[in-house]
């Protein structure tokens, strides 16, 4: 393991631990990596001529051009939309051989489809967040303190349950990933009835019959609901 992934783990799996309200812990570490990504491609790193050559083949996804926008860097962005263009401009077109080779229509779509599933932003975020659940797998297999950690975190959302169950059978034996399961299964299967609830109980306040009750812990069981269905990662902060 490597102490670069190893302390953010544990400090966002002690932060969710103390407190509810910070949610999944690999969400957290998710808007982390995309925070410090998002600095640095804005910040000296645009003019780093291999970085740019690199944003310039792939560019990034909509949300992160939305996220890089509010930011307000806007001559940071443009200066890299502006090379990125000339860049896609001559991938699309075609001459020479590769138009006697190809049609230059399937060319076309193959190199804008290629760009479409590519993003400079997930790429490095990716890279850097699937060793961290790999860490948090590992840390959970040898680490008494952080099995403890991880039975006191309030929810993961689905998608990072997912991923957390994948690595730890990967990294586990039998009896130790059956340990495992047992314990943030239980916990997983505890929220889940939780939101389930307080999602129904929301809907039951809208018949005038349950007008007069109490909202308990429903008022905010809808975003609650979608941050635990598909997880909490984008925030657009416009600065």
């Amino acid at each position: 393991m490597e102490r670069i992934y190893t302390i953010p783990v544990n400090e966002k799996f002690e932060e969710s631990a103390k407190d509810a309200s910070n949610g999944c812990p690999f969400c957290a570490l998710f808007r982390m990596l995309e925070e410090n990504e998002l600095e640095i491609i804005l910040g000296a790193s645009m003019m780093d001529p291999d970085i740019r050559i690199k944003t310039n083949e792939v560019g990034f996804c909509p949300v992160h051009y939305d996220m890089m926008y509010a930011r307000g860097n806007h001559l940071g962005l443009a200066l890299m939309l502006e090379s990125h263009f000339a860049e896609q401009r001559r991938a699309l077109e075609v001459s020479g051989l590769s138009a006697i080779i190809k049609n230059p229509s399937d060319k076309a779509v193959d190199s804008l489809t290629k760009l479409e599933r590519s993003c400079y932003v997930c790429g490095k975020i990716n890279y850097h967040f699937k060793r961290m659940v790999e860490t948090a797998a590992l840390l959970y297999d040898t680490e008494e303190q952080f099995r403890e950690k991880a039975a006191a975190q309030p929810y993961f959302c689905l998608p990072h349950y997912r991923d957390f169950l994948v690595e730890a059978k990967r990294r586990m034996n039998k009896k130790n990933f059956a340990q495992f399961y047992k314990v943030i299964s239980a916990l997983e299967l505890d929220y889940y009835d939780t939101i389930s609830a307080d999602v129904s109980w929301y809907c039951k306040k809208f018949d005038y019959r349950y007008g007069d009750e109490p909202w308990y812990n429903s008022k905010d069981a809808v975003p609650r609901a979608i941050k635990f269905l598909s997880g909490d990662i984008h925030r657009i902060n416009k600065k």
